[in-house]
């Protein structure tokens, strides 16, 4: 028998309080702001821990992603808090489209919040895939002009963030920084401004600039990148607290940005039409707002790198390039050829030390991910890569000493560089001298 769910309707628009999983936090808490401008009530959920998972397995096959365990878990946790009006209260799930199961998420939430007892909740959907069409919740250009501006001033955020944190001689200078351009930038959206080509290209400099008045002692640090299926890479919730960590352990994390996904969805329309000559008319439409995109990732990188003081992001038309010969494009199940795109976007940056962040359940992930890194490493010796699965069953004890053997490997590798380096200067000198 099918059951007839709940939808989301134009009027519950004004009446219902839609609530949010904290994937990308600083991102999201920007597209709080651009969703309230467009008259939605909403709120990005903080509940974390390991209830939330196990409440998920409750609910869902544990053999389904553990991104979908911790999102479902997470919404049944707020609900049953009782700080929500359950009559008046809504969800909302992204949805990626093709062939990743994250699609199918909407339709599992539905299905728990029945076994749960809250048959009444309605799930909407964001998506730019033209998925759950008759759905209330619509992605209008306007809307998604304002989305898009978010994620690139989130990205931004958390860039700066992390080549800060590390170095700041007042520790939380660099999330304070954060919260007040997140605070800044929300006063903007709710007025309808900050979205514009021409006010992202004024602000961008703005940004790097004041992050830049941050006190810092530079010291030698171990750069870790962070790649790896799209939700454990940057939710606290589904990767134990990874940058924390990494921070803790005196290291400087570099997490590509939510965009480089973004582009990623984008250009696989571009890639679907050069390599099986199908989808013109989507190809006509689809590759100005890919260039569109490049051009305002590559005014970050310009204002990040005129600083001064910050590293820039590798152009992504580059990156494509580049991982074009060790991946065809056309490899793009889930997070497919990013994954090694992101790792070797990396090492060619000079940050060789890598975690992979591997959910339980994503088997393109761990194809693309750990079955690449062999060809990897083969490509790059310097590499030092190490896949972490995160799921329900998982310690986080052992999460983290995998992550110091990591650390460990790093540091001593750099020590001998190091040693390598100050040999290496002594005998000049000691020519110059004869």
């Amino acid at each position: 028998m099918e059951y007839n769910y709940p939808k989301f309707t134009p009027e519950m628009k004004k009446t219902h309080t839609i609530l949010i999983p904290n994937m990308a936090i600083t991102q999201f808490r920007l597209l709080e702001y651009a969703l309230r401008y467009d008259g939605y009530k909403c709120e990005i959920l903080g509940n974390c821990g390991s209830a939330v998972a196990q409440l998920g397995l409750k609910y869902v096959h544990n053999d389904t992603c553990y991104p979908a365990l911790l999102v479902i878990g997470q919404f049944l946790d707020a609900l049953n808090s009782g700080k929500y009006d359950l009559d008046h209260t809504a969800l909302l799930i992204t949805q990626t489209g093709g062939g990743c199961r994250a699609s199918n998420y909407i339709h599992l939430l539905r299905k728990a919040l029945v076994k749960a007892g809250y048959p009444q909740i309605p799930v909407a959907s964001l998506n730019f895939s033209g998925l759950e069409k008759d759905s209330g919740f619509q992605m209008t250009l306007p809307l998604a002009r304002k989305c898009i501006a978010c994620i690139f001033y989130g990205d931004m955020l958390c860039a700066l963030r992390n080549q800060v944190a590390p170095y700041e001689n007042e520790k939380g200078a660099a999330d304070r920084m954060v919260d007040r351009w997140i605070a800044r930038l929300g006063r903007a959206l709710l007025a309808g401004k900050g979205f514009t080509s021409r006010e992202m290209k004024h602000t961008f400099p703005l940004i790097a600039k004041e992050f830049a008045t941050i006190p810092v002692t530079r010291v030698p640090k171990v750069k870790v990148g962070v790649v790896g299926e799209i939700y454990v890479k940057f939710s606290a919730l589904g990767n134990n607290n990874l940058e924390q960590f990494l921070l803790s352990e005196g290291a400087e994390p570099v997490v590509p940005g939510l965009m480089d996904f973004c582009l990623y969805a984008v250009y696989n329309s571009v890639a679907e039409h050069e390599i099986y000559h199908r989808g013109a008319l989507k190809h006509a439409v689809v590759l100005p707002a890919y260039r569109l995109l490049l051009r305002k990732r590559g005014e970050i990188d310009r204002a990040l790198r005129q600083s001064g003081v910050f590293d820039g992001v590798t152009p992504f038309d580059q990156v494509v390039e580049e991982v074009k010969k060790v991946i065809s494009p056309g490899v793009k199940m889930g997070e497919g050829w990013l994954l090694p795109a992101e790792m070797l976007e990396l090492v060619r940056s000079g940050y060789e030390n890598i975690v992979c962040a591997q959910p339980f359940g994503c088997l393109p992930n761990h194809i693309c991910g750990k079955g690449m890194m062999k060809p990897m490493k083969e490509k790059n010796p310097e590499a030092n890569i190490v896949a972490i699965d995160y799921d329900a069953g998982a310690t986080k004890i052992n999460q983290e000493n995998r992550l110091k053997l990591m650390l460990a490997a790093a540091r001593e590798h750099a020590e001998k560089n190091q040693s390598v380096e100050i040999r290496e200067t002594a005998a000049e000198k000691e020519l110059l001298e004869v």
